[in-house]
């Protein structure tokens, strides 16, 4: 592996709209990361403007760009769609780079970086589950750690609907089982469900993820805690992550819900869904940077803002 003049590792955004866009746009802001192209098919869209204007390289040859120059990239996020990261994948690993799948293709393990980030390194291929999966699998997780007997877990997740773009839209299955997948394995819980509200309100509502879970025995107190030590975690590298209601119990059922406003790089704070799943990929990112550029075996998550 080579690294840029300056030091960093470079990485290549594959995919120019919201997703992709905001991406290149906070990696300017890495120590350890060099947003080296941000990719897409069409140099007329909104996405290759905005970062021609901020100086980022582009290019509209799609994948065939990174796979013409396999030596100018060490790391890819694949900001397209499921149904493309499967066709883009075998090549990209085998051409030895990590790549960060930003959709919900479930080809590579999940990650959510204060749950699982350094097992997540061990793979060319890391998935970033869903933005509800990033905001509600933390909460699976610490409701898996002190819970034996989980039945059940439900995420409802609300978000502005001007947030979702046409991937999105076209993913909605995928964005299901994928989020579903996750809350199962982090939870432990033997049934999943998950459920995407598309919000239509103006002004835009900010993203709330609430996890309801059936649970033998709930322990409050001892998951309150545990939630408290991930958030303080996940609070440093999405800071607009916000617990709106701790673990309580209603009506049988174990509630929690979050907020997230987004840091407005490029897309509005009401676009929390899209910030906090494009922050949880540079945490990944910069900690693999870390580990190449410097030898760090250490967890060094750095909040981008």
């Amino acid at each position: 592996m080579t690294f840029a003049a300056n030091g960093k590792l470079r990485a290549a955004v594959l995919g120019s709209g919201n997703i992709g866009t905001d991406l290149a746009i906070k990696l300017r802001k890495s120590a350890r990361l060099d947003c080296a192209a941000l990719i897409g098919r069409s140099l007329g869209s909104a996405g290759l403007a905005r970062a021609q204007a901020e100086g980022i390289p582009v290019s509209a040859n799609g994948v065939d760009h990174i796979l013409s120059n396999p030596d100018q990239f060490d790391i890819v996020f694949d900001a397209t769609s499921a149904a493309a990261h499967h066709q883009h994948a075998p090549a990209l690993e085998a051409a030895g780079m990590l790549v960060i799948d930003m959709t919900p293709a479930k080809r590579g393990g999940f990650c959510v970086p204060s749950v699982n980030l350094d097992q997540s390194l061990d793979t060319l291929n890391v998935n970033m589950v869903t933005c509800g999966g990033q905001a509600s699998s933390p909460i699976a997780y610490a409701l898996g750690l002190t819970h034996d007997d989980i039945d059940y877990v439900e995420v409802v997740s609300s978000i502005a609907s001007r947030s979702a773009g046409p991937a999105t839209r076209s993913n909605l299955d995928e964005y299901i089982h994928t989020t579903e997948g996750a809350i199962k394995q982090f939870s432990g819980a033997r049934r999943s469900k998950a459920i995407l509200n598309l919000n239509p309100a103006v002004p835009c509502i900010h993203m709330q993820t609430t996890v309801f879970a059936l649970v033998q025995d709930p322990n409050i107190e001892a998951f309150t805690s545990k939630l408290k030590e991930i958030v303080a975690d996940i609070q440093r590298y999405i800071p607009g992550y916000q617990v709106l209601v701790w673990p309580k119990l209603d009506n049988g059922r174990v509630v929690t819900m979050v907020r997230v406003t987004g840091s407005g790089d490029y897309l509005p704070a009401y676009a929390g869904n899209l910030d906090i799943i494009n922050c949880a990929a540079i945490a990944v990112a910069e900690e693999y940077a870390g580990r190449r550029l410097q030898g760090d075996q250490t967890r060094n998550l750095r909040i981008v803002q």
